[in-house]
């Protein structure tokens, strides 16, 4: 449903009537009576958002450990378990982790052995130089300690564990089991977790809410447990853990890390924490009366000394003041408004006249997965794989999984999000420039995993993908597109053209100058392929040609020349290979659909159509072709979450609606969507948030269609089952 831009007269015929001074008062009056009707037989109904959001939260009546809720800011966020605070923070390790986290919060290990990133390099010949490549290759001695230290370093901290202590009255520590009759609540459009549960049939509620403009949580608690002495809060602090997927914490070490209490006055405190040679604070504020002792090493207890309800706010900050926190129903009020703000202003989709069994499930997929990369995603820093909850790959952002976090949020409605983040671009854009040089190539070669001071990471796979090279463009050009002006190309020209300035010199003519192709030491995004004989994949070849094909336009824009090789280079790049009306993995891979390894990891080959608009080097005959032998051949519990969204786009984008809910709703477990809205990869990976962000992405094309699209809701079939009404969604390309 088209709900954004000016409205046709006739919903077939498509025509607009821009006014003009000269009509008739009577064909004026004709002309707005039949507009009116228009609008009344076509423009549905308002949404009502509040009970669209709120019909899904999320509730939970039994301890889950794949359940536990998060409350956050997009910069920071605090997950909580059952009791709404992290009180059994062993118990979930290996679930949905009990993560406080930031962006900010970094800790590195000292380099005492003076190693040199360059120890990890790997060379090649490319244009008959020597490449250099941050590897994990096998290497021996120094060399390879070094490669693992670069590697390892940073990681991203949790900066402490907030927790009940609960006693029974024999004066025993509660144990989970212990916990009756709890209930809890995640009401998305509050952003508030609510928990209440009994301990020996004393009744125990708590509240909990993440300020939205500081790295801080709020909690009120009530209970008859207080008075008596049997409730009160405990704040624990880890050391780091260089270790690629954990938890982040270790608490084993006490004497590699110091954290010391500084009283503030009668109702406020500070722990500093010292790592090495990082540092951050704890700010706490409380109301009433209440005590803070330090009752081991990193142990610091909050005993409240009367009354059934009690209440505290705990910043986490670099370095803080002694200024008052704002109080629970401060940060209550503040966070209530904001997130009010956020869903009025979202784009929103309303499933619920649906009579499609399916489309229940869509709908709190999508909900949820707004409110979790909101708060996970949201930031100034491309996030990491699993958001702030716990760490993969050290906690450290992978490029070419930023368009997976971040894409989406110009398609609903808030495009301010991508603006913050390609900030960050600007300021990693002299080291991107300098590993550009290092090998030989103009432009920036943007870093793959990479720490937020701009430094890669060595990786046998990472660093030779280049498909994170483009989506600087995409979201340059999104933001373009929300707004269009002068500003938004003069802010972010350099980041384009540098990037395309790298595309260009990296595709190499044949000997014949009428073909540009892509060429080894190359990995796909479908990574099994061998970097060493890697020639032309698919995708890479279609988003080369649309990221210069943009770049060229934003020339026009600024009234600039086209630039002569990037026009070269985006006519002449190579077509897809394919061979029996099917393309191919890459390249002369005969074997793309018989070879039981080529049928593993993403089938990328979809992305051609799905993530980008048709090319005209693309037969659409074959790629639906090839897209049905993907969805009948591939291996798919190889794949990730959000290889299910990319087909279903393709799918979408190829007018095969059915197809694309199937692929989009697919039984498989890396497809699988938790009671608290994260996407399930495996035990390793229990969230997976570019799953979260891809399904929003789909939605969204499924919906508002693209650029040129004429049909109505174009991923949903036309059975009569698929009443979905939106707003505020924006076209794709």
């Amino acid at each position: 449903m088209r709900l954004h831009g000016a409205y046709p007269l006739c919903k077939k015929r498509q025509i607009y009537f821009p006014m003009k001074r000269s009509v008739s008062i009577l064909c004026l009056l004709f002309l707005t009576l039949a507009f009116m009707g228009c609008q009344s037989a076509n423009k549905p109904d308002k949404i009502d958002r509040f009970a669209l959001v709120t019909r899904n939260n999320v509730v939970l009546e039994q301890p889950d450990t794949l359940a536990s809720l998060s409350v956050g800011n997009g910069n920071f966020a605090f997950t909580a378990d059952i009791t709404g605070l992290q009180t059994f923070y062993k118990e979930y390790e290996k679930g949905v982790t009990l993560g406080t986290q930031s962006n900010w919060g970094w800790h590195t290990f000292p380099n005492k052995e003076n190693y040199n990133v360059m120890q990890s390099a790997t060379y090649f010949d490319y244009k008959g130089r020597k490449v250099p490549y941050l590897s994990q290759d096998a290497k021996s001695g120094k060399d390879a300690d070094a490669t693992n230290y670069f590697r390892e370093n940073p990681q991203r901290l949790q900066l402490g564990v907030i927790r009940l202590l609960l006693k029974k009255a024999d004066g025993s520590e509660v144990k989970l089991a212990d916990i009756q009759q709890p209930k809890q609540q995640l009401n998305l459009w509050e952003g508030r977790i609510s928990s209440e549960f009994e301990i020996e049939g004393q009744p125990v509620k708590v509240e909990v809410f993440a300020h939205q403009e500081k790295d801080m949580v709020s909690a009120k608690i009530s209970s008859p447990l207080i008075e008596k002495g049997q409730l009160k809060v405990e704040w624990i602090f880890p050391y780091a853990v260089a270790e690629n997927t954990h938890s982040g914490y270790d608490f084993n070490s006490p004497e590699k890390h110091q954290s010391k209490l500084e009283k503030v006055g009668e109702n406020s405190a500070k722990i500093l924490r010292t790592l090495d040679n990082d540092h951050y604070q704890v700010k706490l504020d409380w109301a009433g009366q209440a005590e803070l002792q330090e009752t081991e090493k990193h142990h610091f207890v909050l005993s409240p000394k009367s009354g059934n309800s009690f209440e505290f706010s705990c910043l986490f900050a670099p370095e803080t003041n002694t200024e008052k926190l704002p109080t629970f129903a401060e940060t209550e009020k503040e966070n209530l408004d904001s997130w009010k703000t956020f869903w009025e202003t979202s784009g929103v989709v309303d499933f619920s006249a649906c009579t499609d069994p399916r489309a229940k499930e869509l709908e709190r997929r999508f909900v949820l997965s707004q409110y979790l990369t909101k708060i996970q995603n949201a930031g100034d820093y491309p996030p990491q794989e699993t958001g702030l909850v716990y760490n993969s790959w050290y906690g450290k952002p992978h490029l070419e999984m930023h368009w997976w976090h971040t894409a989406h949020f110009a398609n609903w409605g808030h495009p301010e999000i991508i603006a913050r983040q390609l900030e960050w671009y600007h300021r990693v854009f002299p080291k991107a420039l300098e590993t550009a040089k290092l090998q030989g190539f103009k432009g920036v070669r943007w870093q793959k995993m990479v720490s937020l001071e701009g430094d890669n990471s060595p990786s046998g796979i990472g660093n030779y993908l280049i498909w994170q090279q483009p989506h600087v463009i995409y979201m340059a050009e999104q933001l373009y597109r929300s707004h269009p002006s002068p500003e938004i190309l003069n802010k972010y020209k350099d980041l384009v053209f540098a990037t395309a300035e790298f595309m260009a010199d990296f595709a190499v003519p044949d000997s014949t100058g009428k073909v540009y192709n892509l060429l080894p030491p190359l990995i796909p995004a479908q990574e099994h392929w061998k970097r060493e004989t890697t020639m032309n994949p698919p995708f890479e070849l279609a988003y080369w040609h649309w990221g210069l094909t943009i770049a060229q336009q934003w020339r026009n824009r600024l009234n600039m020349q086209p630039d002569p090789l990037w026009e070269d280079v985006r006519t002449k790049i190579a077509a897809p290979n394919q061979e029996n009306g099917l393309y191919l993995g890459i390249a002369g891979a005969s074997d793309s659909y018989t070879n039981p390894k080529a049928i593993t990891d993403h089938p990328m080959v979809t992305g051609m159509v799905g993530i980008l608009p048709m090319w005209d080097k693309i037969d659409p005959e074959v790629m639906r072709a090839t897209l049905k032998k993907v969805m009948s051949n591939w291996n798919w519990p190889t794949t990730w979450g959000w290889d299910y969204p990319m087909v279903a786009m393709c799918a979408t984008r190829l007018n095969e609606p059915e197809i694309a809910l199937e692929a989009l709703l697919k039984d498989v477990q890396k497809n699988t969507y938790l009671k608290n809205g994260h996407n399930y990869q495996s035990s390793r990976l229990r969230i997976y948030l570019p799953g979260n962000g891809g399904f929003l992405k789909t939605i969204s094309l499924m919906c508002a269609g693209w650029e040129g699209c004429t049909v109505e809701n174009p991923g949903f079939p036309k059975d009569g089952k698929w009443n979905v009404k939106w707003e505020g969604l924006m076209k794709d390309f």
